[in-house]
């Protein structure tokens, strides 16, 4: 322990809960990336198409990778039908619940374990949502406090989305797969964490530093 200061391990889930249970030292690290889309009934319909077949799609493999894509009751019914066909012509596989399926036949019924699932494969999990506050109270429960993304084009269901969602990495009308320390200019990335304490989010070589703080005076006192 008194040469190391941090560990920031990468690799599968055993392996980091092995070392956060273990470790001495402090460690950065994030168990999972159960990141999800939202898309608001104010979201321009072909942004949120392109958006959901990227977050998803891009690369299945990485931690930023959508695993839940919610939708608003009030667009679903217009809009479900063509995002499914995005995915299933890309060779994904679509779960849901009930409303979901009621939309669309060839979505597969999802179970409560979905909803907290990292598949890191072609899978997606499909849940409509009243509205931003059953969003966030979704994402908050379910996610992984990893990256989560709200399309839309209302600029306060935006804000609400951005401040209330407990994750490291929350985005507004863009693909959870940003969520790379590369794509935010922090070089190479080191990892990331989902902790709070020290850094938070994509972490590189200047997100490890910390203070010191050097007081030089000549005599003074605090009175």
């Amino acid at each position: 322990p008194d040469l190391i200061d941090v560990i920031v391990p990468r690799g599968g889930r055993s392996l980091i809960e092995r070392v956060m249970e273990d470790s001495r030292v402090p460690v950065l690290a994030h168990l999972e990336g159960v990141c999800s889309v939202y898309l608001h009934e104010a979201a321009d319909v072909e942004m949120a198409r392109h958006i959901t077949l990227n977050a998803k799609m891009r690369r299945t493999g990485v931690c930023g990778a959508a695993e839940n894509l919610l939708i608003d009751r009030a667009m679903a019914a217009a809009q479900l039908t063509g995002i499914v066909d995005d995915l299933a012509e890309a060779g994904c596989e679509v779960r849901g619940d009930e409303a979901a399926r009621a939309i669309d036949a060839r979505i597969h019924p999802a179970t409560e374990e979905d909803w907290s699932t990292e598949y890191l494969e072609p899978i997606i999990a499909v849940k409509l949502v009243d509205g931003v506050d059953d969003a966030v109270d979704f994402i908050n429960h379910h996610g992984s406090h990893h990256t989560d993304s709200i399309i839309t084009g209302d600029a306060a269901a935006a804000e609400t989305f951005l401040n209330r969602v407990d994750s490291a990495i929350v985005m507004h009308n863009a693909s959870t797969q940003f969520a790379d320390g590369g794509e935010f200019g922090m070089g190479a990335e080191i990892g990331i964490s989902t902790g709070r304490l020290h850094a938070r989010g994509p972490v590189g070589a200047e997100q490890l530093t910390t203070y010191k703080y050097m007081v030089r005076g000549d005599g003074q006192t605090r009175p």
